[in-house]
C-alpha cells in the first residue's frame, strides 16, 4: 500500500521479515545556499558486503571517494535524483528534496519492496516506506546512498568552482561560511544561487541597491 507524504519516523516499524528488496534513501545539499538538492537511492547485494559504510559526514573525502567506487561496483543498483534551485525556489527546500528522493528511487533499476530513508519525512511513494532519524549511522543501505548523495554533490561543488573561482565553491560546498558570505557580497549571487533563502536574497537586494549586476 502507498505511504503517506510527511509520514514522520515514530510509525510503526515495518515487518523486516517481509520479503523483498529493501532500498536505502538519503539526501545531501538541504543546507547550502547554492546548487541542486541530491539524494540517493541504493539496494545492496547481501552477497557482496562492503566494509566501512558510515554516515557521510563521519568520513573523511577520500574515504568517501573510496566507498563510492565500491558502491557502484559491488550494489544489486543504485540511482541519483536531484532537484534543481528553480525547484528548490518554488516549492521550498523540504519539497524539493522529498522530490529528489522519488526520482532517485524512480531511477533504480530494481523496484524495492520497500525503501527506507534518513530522517523524519517521507517522500510520496508507490511501495512501503520507514522513516528512520540517524539511518545513515543505523542502516548500511542508507549510510551507502548518503555516500553516494554527497559525493555526487561535492563533485558538482568542484565544477561550479571551476566556473565561478571567485566563491570558493570547492572548500565550502555551498554552505554558508563566512567567506561565502563575504563572496555573495562583493560579486552578488550566481545563476546557481537559492534566491529563496535569506542570504541570497539580501545579497541579491543589497546589490540591486548598490547598482551592482554581480554574477548574476
Amino acid at each position: 500500500m502507498p505511504s503517506r507524504t510527511f509520514l514522520r519516523a515514530e510509525q510503526v516499524p515495518l515487518d523486516w521479515a517481509a520479503p523483498g528488496l529493501a532500498a536505502g534513501v538519503d539526501e545531501a545539499g538541504r543546507g547550502p545556499l547554492a546548487g541542486p538538492v541530491v539524494a540517493a537511492a541504493v539496494i545492496l547485494n547481501p552477497r557482496q558486503g562492503i566494509a566501512g559504510l558510515a554516515d557521510s559526514k563521519k568520513l573523511t573525502a577520500r574515504r568517501r571517494e573510496q566507498l563510492f567506487d565500491q558502491i557502484q561496483d559491488k550494489a544489486l543498483c543504485c540511482a541519483i535524483g536531484q532537484a534543481s534551485v528553480e525547484e528548490i525556489d518554488r516549492l521550498n527546500i523540504l519539497q524539493a528534496t522529498l522530490l529528489a528522493m522519488q526520482r532517485a528511487v524512480a531511477g533504480l533499476r530494481l523496484v524495492p519492496a520497500r525503501v527506507l530513508v534518513d530522517g523524519n519525512r517521507l517522500p510520496r511513494l508507490p511501495m512501503l516506506a520507514e522513516a528512520i532519524i540517524g539511518g545513515d549511522a543505523k542502516v548500511p543501505a542508507i549510510s551507502a546512498a548518503s555516500i553516494l548523495a554527497k559525493v555526487h554533490r561535492d563533485r558538482w561543488c568542484e565544477q561550479i568552482d571551476a566556473e565561478y573561482p571567485q566563491y570558493g565553491f570547492a572548500a565550502h560546498k555551498g554552505y554558508g561560511t563566512a567567506a561565502h558570505l563575504a563572496a555573495l557580497r562583493q560579486h552578488g549571487p550566481t545563476p546557481w544561487h537559492r534566491r529563496s533563502f535569506a542570504p541570497v536574497a539580501q545579497a541579491l537586494r543589497q546589490g540591486l541597491a548598490e547598482g551592482v549586476a554581480g554574477a548574476c
